[in-house]
């Protein structure tokens, strides 16, 4: 699944465009390296996304197409 649609899926970000632009702009880091949109995220990937005052720092769990609002949080895990 593309980095864009995953953190949208997972509502790290609320909505799409606005990960591509996050990405576009360097802010969404994977395994510590600058991800464009359109990288494939795997499980066990390391998501940094600094949008805001405080970075976030995820772990990929699952890969799922859709989810419901409630379940969203399960397809990671917060890391430090």
């Amino acid at each position: 699944m593309r980095l864009d649609k995953y953190l949208k899926v997972t509502r790290l970000i609320k909505r799409r465009t606005i990960a591509n632009e996050a990405c576009d702009a360097g802010r969404v880091l994977v395994n510590g390296k600058v991800a464009r949109a359109s990288y494939e995220v795997k499980e066990d990937d390391i998501i940094e996304i600094q949008l805001g005052q405080r970075p976030l720092k995820v772990q990929v769990v699952s890969i799922v197409e859709s989810t419901k609002k409630e379940d969203a949080a399960q397809n990671y895990r917060v890391v430090e």
